[in-house]
């Protein structure tokens, strides 16, 4: 991304979560659906158990290098947005890596400036389709 502008990072608590994770789990990925019930909230997967679409956007990496993509349709609604992935106390979904933890996963916003959207919007996200393999 640009000269430290994001579309997405991580509180302390889920950097922390996500180490543990990684350590269990080996690398993992992140992928917002934006569909009802669990879908709703950010998914954690070993990486390469979720196929990323052709139009899945990836918002950039957290803790290093772990993906977070997010459907097309919630980027074109979440595209003025800065997230923060949060991690909190509670039941998530049961294909979400952190589900046995206890916690799950949500997102925290803020609306971007105008000064950061027009630094990320001059070098826009990838999308599956720029995949390579």
């Amino acid at each position: 991304m640009n000269d430290g502008d994001e579309r997405v990072a991580l509180t302390e608590a889920a950097e922390e979560l996500l180490r543990r994770l990684t350590e269990q789990h080996g690398p993992l990925m992140f992928h917002q659906s934006g569909g009802c019930c669990d879908g709703s909230s950010p998914m954690c997967y070993p990486r390469g158990e979720f196929r990323v679409g052709a139009s899945d956007v990836l918002l950039g990496e957290v803790a290093g290098d772990i993906p977070f993509w997010m459907s097309a349709d919630q980027y074109e609604y979440w595209k003025h947005t800065h997230l923060t992935v949060d991690v909190v106390a509670g039941r998530g979904s049961g294909f979400s890596v952190e589900a046995p933890e206890g916690v799950r996963f949500l997102l925290r916003s803020r609306l971007l400036t105008d000064d950061e959207l027009a630094r990320l919007d001059a070098d826009p996200p990838r999308t599956g389709a720029d995949r390579s393999g």
